[in-house]
């Protein structure tokens, strides 16, 4: 039984948690690596771009909210979705013709497109903190749970429950379906297809006859697409707040670096890779060893590598190993 319970406090704590903290990276790697991989540059206003996704939905969720539209038990921020996607993707194809257009028009180096994205960064954080506040908000209003710890405690007569959120299976749900359609319309569609072709070589692509402003405007509105499904799900997992999200870049880029800068399906894998090895090396695992040790040899201390504190340097701890050990990341950077 004290093996049961070991398993349900990893699962409860680790696994589930990690999963759906993974999505949301996964998600927000795959608009990073496939702007680098069209435009050819670091975007590095993808988190904030994640961010206005968020907000938008939750100005939307006010509204339904006011005049009595919800689905319960699910969250209703949920059904503001697809209006907040039109208005984050109108957002960055605002952005890029205000702002990026003029470089890439001007074939600017990508360190030039780079140093912009920084600038884009740091007005749209203010913007979002000007429009809703920089106050942290929880915008769960459905179901909070599917499976309650309780219900699994009383059920398995166990020391340890399993809880099940509402907002995570919407996460693994969500992520799923967009990840398909995403893949799908990359390697099926002939938009999709020339956007692979631009990619792998520009000047070719052009003698074709793809049209490069058409690749631009799909490239902005599937990256948009997937800033604010990402940046919305990770606000309801957690909660919202404007800084935070400037904090997700380093997290998000790692993910994209890890799994192969360039290649969609290591951004996937490297956003599990940074999501389980920040919970893993943060956790503290005295509780767990007190089911599989004697208590003579269970240890005084938490059990815990790092402090919760120093989450975000797990990213750049892992980033750092990667880029000594293996450069080219988990997969070497292709566009699938």
């Amino acid at each position: 039984m004290d093996y049961i319970n070991a398993i349900t406090l990893f699962a409860n704590y680790i696994f589930i948690p990690g999963l759906s903290y993974g999505c949301q990276l996964a998600l927000g790697a795959l608009g990073i690596t496939i702007v680098y991989t069209v435009l050819r540059f670091s975007n590095f206003a993808h988190g904030e771009f994640m961010s206005f996704g968020a907000m938008i939905s939750i100005l939307v969720m006010w509204y339904f909210q006011d005049v009595g539209i919800s689905i319960h038990p699910l969250p209703t921020i949920i059904l503001a979705l697809p209006i907040s996607i039109i208005l984050t993707i109108i957002f960055c194809l605002l952005i890029d013709n205000f702002c990026f257009s003029y470089y890439r028009k001007n074939n600017s180096e990508s360190v030039i497109l780079l140093i912009v994205s920084i600038g884009i960064m740091f007005f749209t954080n203010g913007l979002i903190r000007l429009i809703i506040g920089p106050a942290d908000r929880n915008i769960n209003d459905g179901e909070r749970f599917l499976v309650k710890a309780r219900t699994i405690k009383k059920m398995f007569e166990l020391n340890e429950g399993l809880a099940i959120k509402m907002s995570q299976c919407l996460t693994i749900t969500i992520t799923i379906l967009l990840v398909t359609f995403v893949f799908w319309f990359l390697n099926k569609t002939k938009t999709g297809k020339s956007m692979r072709a631009y990619s792998d070589n520009k000047d070719l692509s052009l003698l074709s006859g793809i049209n490069p402003e058409r690749v631009v405007l799909i490239t902005w509105v599937i990256a948009g697409m997937l800033a604010c499904v990402a940046g919305t799900l990770y606000g309801l997992d957690k909660s919202y707040k404007p800084f935070t999200y400037l904090n997700l870049v380093l997290p998000i880029f790692a993910s994209a670096i890890v799994g192969g800068v360039g290649n969609p399906i290591g951004a996937i894998i490297g956003g599990f890779v940074i999501a389980y090895s920040e919970i893993i090396i943060t956790f503290a695992y005295r509780r767990f060893l007190g089911y599989l040790l004697p208590d003579n040899l269970l240890p005084e201390s938490l059990m815990q590598v790092l402090s919760t504190d120093y989450k975000i340097a797990v990213s750049f701890l892992i980033l750092v190993i990667v880029l000594i050990i293996k450069p080219t990341g988990i997969y070497k950077g292709k566009l699938i």
